[in-house]
């Protein structure tokens, strides 16, 4: 099974806390051996859910959305980030190079094409930007892959 995750970043720590629980419930359901985790690895769900594959026994895949994608994470997610694409057992491109809503649209797309099924820590609103979680389910939705919504009961972004 292919896995993909697009979700919401900078959550509260409470919820933070919450998602995490649902993200790792979510890959316990799968055999280890055909757990295959699709991210773009950016802090929050992206980098959570990464870490819940890769401790599942599962494998991970990255997709990055620009060659300035890495620069425009917050400076204390990097470590992890480095980590993560370390562990990956494939790196997916887009071939550009500004990390811009652009950038984050394809990638989403790119993710989109990988996975048999796409989990989405998403409050059902609308996206924010070109290419947010709201964009990112759409487009899965548009395409026939399955999109399971992860969102804690009452939390708020």
């Amino acid at each position: 099974m292919r896995l993909g995750i697009t979700g919401h970043r900078g959550l509260s720590a409470e919820v933070a806390v919450r998602v995490r629980v649902l993200l790792r419930e979510a890959v316990t359901g799968y055999d280890p051996a055909h757990l295959v985790g699709v991210s773009c690895l950016a802090d929050g769900p992206d980098a959570w859910f990464a870490e819940a594959v890769l401790a599942r026994g599962g494998r991970l895949e990255a997709v990055v959305p620009a060659a300035e994608y890495r620069d425009g994470l917050p400076a204390a997610h990097h470590p992890l980030y480095d980590r993560l694409l370390g562990q990956a057992v494939c790196v997916h491109g887009t071939g550009l190079t500004a990390s811009d809503p652009q950038a984050h649209m394809a990638s989403g797309e790119l993710l989109v094409g990988l996975v048999d099924e796409l989990l989405a820590v998403w409050d059902g609103r609308p996206a924010r930007g070109v290419g947010g979680t709201a964009d990112v389910a759409a487009c899965a939705r548009h395409q026939g892959v399955p999109v399971r919504v992860l969102w804690p009961e009452g939390a708020r972004r």
